[in-house]
């Protein structure tokens, strides 16, 4: 071959091998890892990932499989197992067990910073009256709280964050916790040492008093701490036809109840939001018969450690005296506090900034809304005794439906929009991203230009 030839064939060549390398990702139909990175690291990208029909439609399966096989506090072995199953099938690495049926999985670095996620697994004791093709197959226990849609986001923010998992600049945890309707499983998560060394975490509770779309919260105190109290009132049984003869143990509890009542009205500030409430009033079996005793019930709920205690102590010197007015004794007893007492869930103030930046970014400022401080209480709560900062929130599910989501949370008739479940797990991961990116100082990844709040 002479030399020109064998120029010609050089660049021939030459020009071939180029043309391979360009059209080689454009004829592959996906974008170069750099541009996918860009498109999928900030809040709306997320979003997207998480509303894709690969994702929304397994939260959508995973939810109904949980909602159909519902169990009580520390009993969630199923449910337990479903999401260590779908675990194993993302490669995600996880403790069990942890609080008896918790589950703790870690994706990241393995190293500092630690930042938490956790969503509950339980479900009531209450028999569902909503007939569809998903409903609860175990007599008298429903998800009538949406802890289903709760485990199923935590799962879907899972999946987002292990398709990132190089990039995370710390290790993001994910807490599947048993038991939080009374039984206190955040505070046996804690002594298992679930949250050790995290920095923050993160929690939320879908709503149907916001519409899909927006998510709220506020700084500081979202729900009320919370106790329960019992007393038994006794007094005299006989005929109820010669009262005389009897000491009424009816008409001093009717008494100590209304005296309750002034607990709110005439003893707190008007601004300390507080409640007493007395919910059980059990005694007598007949028409005719006055009762030895009868048993009274109910819950108190503060805003303030000062207030909970001052409540606590006012509620059982009203109920003794009261009943004596009346020539009755009464007992009163405060459930076990480690099982039953919830302390108020109060927002860290930076978290709280972090939040609403992220969750701009992801809905638009129009969708990030503040919240009132709610009665309820939330074992979320016992986080902030362990961790340094602890936040919650809210993810609106009400789409406006006649008869839709009409009904409150812990009613036999509640139900979940499923459209609700991409924004909790596209919101949880991003929450979790940016935290461990501004912990290491690069606030400045996929941010949208604002101003970044301090941590």
């Amino acid at each position: 071959m002479d030399f020109p030839s064998s120029l010609l064939f050089l660049v021939l060549l030459v020009l071939h091998l180029v043309l391979l390398s360009v059209a080689a990702p454009i004829s592959s139909g996906a974008p170069s890892s750099a541009a996918a990175a860009e498109e999928e690291e900030d809040p709306a990208g997320l979003l997207r990932r998480a509303r894709e029909a690969e994702v929304a439609e397994w939260m959508v399966r995973v939810r109904r499989r949980i909602h159909e096989n519902p169990e009580l506090g520390y009993e969630e072995v199923a449910t337990s197992e479903l999401v260590r199953k779908e675990l194993d099938a993302m490669g995600i690495p996880y403790d069990h067990p942890c609080a008896v049926t918790g589950v703790v999985a870690r994706v990241g670095s393995g190293e500092p910073p630690f930042v938490a996620l956790r969503a509950d697994m339980d479900a009531l004791a209450i028999q569902e009256n909503v007939e569809w093709e998903h409903k609860s197959k175990v007599p008298g226990k429903m998800h009538a709280c949406g802890h289903d849609a709760h485990v199923a986001m935590l799962l879907g923010a899972a999946k987002i964050l292990q398709e990132h998992r190089d990039e995370l600049q710390g290790t993001v945890l994910l807490l599947f916790q048993p038991a939080e309707e009374g039984g206190g499983g955040a505070k046996k998560m804690i002594e298992d040492g679930a949250v050790k060394n995290v920095d923050a975490i993160f929690g939320f509770h879908i709503t149907g008093d916001l519409p899909i779309g927006t998510v709220a919260s506020r700084p500081g105190p979202i729900m009320a701490g919370s106790g329960f109290f019992e007393a038994v009132i006794s007094g005299k049984g006989g005929h109820a036809a010669i009262p005389q003869h009897a000491i009424d143990p009816i008409v001093a509890a009717s008494n100590v109840i209304v005296s309750l009542q002034h607990l709110v009205s005439r003893e707190a500030d008007p601004l300390d939001s507080q409640v007493v409430t007395v919910a059980k009033f059990q005694g007598g079996g007949a028409f005719n018969v006055i009762p030895d005793s009868v048993t009274i019930g109910g819950t108190f709920r503060a805003f303030s450690k000062e207030s909970f205690s001052q409540l606590k102590r006012r509620i059982e010197e009203v109920i003794v005296s009261q009943a004596s007015v009346q020539r009755c004794n009464a007992t009163v007893s405060f459930f076990d506090e480690e099982r039953t007492f919830f302390p108020p869930t109060v927002n860290d103030e930076g978290l709280y900034g972090h939040f609403r930046k992220v969750a701009r970014e992801m809905l638009g400022p129009d969708n990030v809304r503040d919240r009132k401080p709610v009665m309820g209480a939330e074992d979320f709560a016992f986080f902030s005794e362990a961790v340094p900062a602890t936040f919650y929130y809210f993810v609106g599910m009400s789409d406006g439906a006649i008869g839709l989501l009409q009904y409150t949370p812990h009613s036999p008739f509640f139900t979940v929009n499923e459209e609700a479940l991409p924004y909790g797990a596209a919101l949880h991961a991003a929450l979790a991203m940016r935290y461990l990116h501004e912990k290491h100082g690069t606030s400045n990844l996929f941010s949208k230009g604002e101003v970044h709040d301090e941590l």
